[in-house]
C-alpha cells in the first residue's frame, strides 16, 4: 500500500497591516480630491498654467532631466561620463518651493533691495577669480546724464606699424562678420576730465566705437571682412524720447537692415564695456596690462544654446592661451528695464562683448582687441575648413 503526502501552503495574513494599507489607500484619495478641488477653486491669477509649468521646467537643466529619465530607463544617462553626478535634486526642490538658492546668497534679498537686479544675473561659465560677489554689472544712466556735454582729453593713439604678413587665407569681397554699438557712448574715466563716477562715464566722440574700429582692423590682418556700424545710439533715443532701456531697439533695424544688405553677414559683434572698476576688469599678461572681457546671453532668444555654445567656445580658447583674460559668460536676468533679447534672436553666432571697465586704458583694450581677434579667426577659419572651405584658398 502507497503512503500520500500532501502539501499545504499557509498563508497568514496581518489584520492589523491590511487595515493600514486600506486606511492609507482611502486617505490617499480623499488628499487627491481635497487637492484637486483646491486647485480648481482658485482665482484664475494663482491656478496652475501653461506658462507657470514653463516657468518650473526652465529651473531644470538638461541633465537634470536625463537623470530624472535614467530612473525609469537607464539608455538616458548611457553617454554621461563615469565620474558624473546626480543633480541634487533635494536642493533644487527647495529652491523651486521657497526661491532661495543655498549656493547664492543674493536669493535671501533680492526682493528686498531697489535695482538689486543689476547683480541677479546667471553666471553660466566663471572666469577665473569671478563669483556672485564680483560678477559684472550694467549701468543704466539717464537720459540727462548720458547726452551731457563733457570735456574729454583727444585720444590720439599712435602704433608701431606691425610687420605682418599678409593673411594665408582670406574671404575676398565678403564681409561675413558685422561690428556694431547698442550703447554707444559709453566712455572712460582717464579720459573724461573732471568726471570720477562711474555712472557718468559717457561720451559722443571718446567711447567704445573706437574698440569696433580696432577690432575691424584687427580682423582685416587675419583675412576677415567686416562692416561696421558707429551710429549714435543716445541721439535716437532722445529722438524718440525713450529711456536707455531701449537701446536695442534703436540697433535692431541697424543690424537687420545691415543684413539685408548683405547676405553674407554670419556673425554679429555688439562691443560694450563693463562698469566694474579696474581691480576686477583688468589682468597681466606677458607683462603688460590688459582690459578682461566678458560675454552676455540674453536668455530670452531662441538662439540661446547656439550662441553660449560660441561664448563658450571662445572662452575656453582664451583660457587656454591667455588665461585670466576672459571673466566668462553671463545671462543677465531678463526684466522690464533690461532687453533679454539683445538682438541675439537674428543670429546664431551674436555675441555681445564687454571689453574692459570704466578705468581701463585704450591701450589696454586694443591689447584684448588683438587676442580676441586672434583667437575669433582661429575659431572662425576652423569653421569655415569644415563646412568645405579649401585651407589656405581665398573665399
Amino acid at each position: 500500500m502507497k503512503g500520500y503526502r500532501s502539501s499545504h501552503v499557509v498563508v497568514t495574513v496581518n489584520g492589523t497591516s491590511l487595515k493600514k494599507a486600506i486606511v492609507a489607500a482611502i486617505l490617499g484619495f480623499f488628499l487627491l480630491f481635497a487637492v484637486s478641488g483646491v486647485m480648481t477653486s482658485l482665482k484664475p491669477e494663482y491656478r496652475v498654467t501653461s506658462s507657470s509649468i514653463h516657468e518650473f521646467s526652465k529651473k531644470l537643466s538638461g541633465d537634470s532631466l536625463l537623470f530624472i529619465f535614467g530612473y525609469a530607463n537607464a539608455y538616458f544617462t548611457h553617454g554621461f561620463p563615469e565620474e558624473a553626478k546626480a543633480p541634487d535634486f533635494a536642493s533644487t526642490l527647495f529652491e523651486l518651493t521657497t526661491s532661495l538658492n543655498l549656493d547664492d546668497p543674493r536669493s535671501l534679498i533680492r526682493n528686498e533691495i531697489p535695482g538689486f537686479y543689476h547683480y541677479d544675473g546667471e553666471i553660466i561659465v566663471a572666469g577665473e577669480g569671478v563669483n556672485y560677489a564680483n560678477m559684472p554689472f550694467e549701468s543704466a544712466p539717464p537720459m540727462e546724464v548720458l547726452l551731457a556735454e563733457r570735456e574729454a582729453s583727444v585720444v590720439e593713439l599712435e602704433e608701431e606699424p606691425k610687420n605682418t604678413p599678409p593673411p594665408t587665407q582670406t574671404t575676398g569681397n565678403m564681409r561675413p562678420v558685422f561690428i556694431y554699438h547698442s550703447h554707444s557712448r559709453e566712455s572712460f574715466l582717464p579720459y573724461l576730465k573732471g568726471v570720477t563716477n562711474p555712472n557718468h562715464a559717457s561720451h559722443s566722440e571718446v567711447n567704445v566705437t573706437r574698440l569696433g574700429k580696432k577690432l575691424q582692423e584687427e580682423l582685416s590682418t587675419h583675412g576677415i571682412g567686416s562692416d561696421l556700424d558707429t551710429t549714435d545710439t543716445a541721439l535716437g533715443l532722445q529722438d524718440r524720447g525713450w529711456t536707455y532701456g531701449r537701446s536695442y531697439d534703436i540697433t535692431r533695424p541697424i543690424v537687420e537692415e545691415a543684413m539685408a544688405g548683405n547676405q553674407e553677414i554670419n556673425y554679429l559683434i555688439d562691443i560694450h564695456r563693463d562698469s566694474r572698476r579696474k581691480e576686477d576688469t583688468t589682468v597681466e599678461i606677458n607683462g603688460e596690462q590688459v582690459a578682461r572681457l566678458y560675454f552676455v546671453i540674453g536668455k530670452k532668444n531662441p538662439n540661446f544654446e547656439k550662441n553660449q555654445q560660441l561664448a563658450d567656445e571662445i572662452h575656453e580658447r582664451l583660457e587656454e592661451k591667455y588665461p585670466g583674460l576672459s571673466r566668462g559668460v553671463f545671462a543677465p536676468k531678463a526684466v522690464e528695464t533690461r532687453n533679454g533679447l539683445y538682438n541675439q534672436d537674428l543670429s546664431p553666432n551674436s555675441m555681445l562683448l564687454e571689453v574692459g571697465g570704466v578705468d581701463n586704458t585704450f591701450e589696454e583694450m586694443n591689447r584684448t582687441i588683438e587676442i580676441f581677434a586672434e583667437v575669433f579667426s582661429e575659431l572662425y577659419w576652423q569653421a569655415e575648413k569644415v563646412d568645405g572651405a579649401p585651407e589656405g584658398e581665398a573665399q
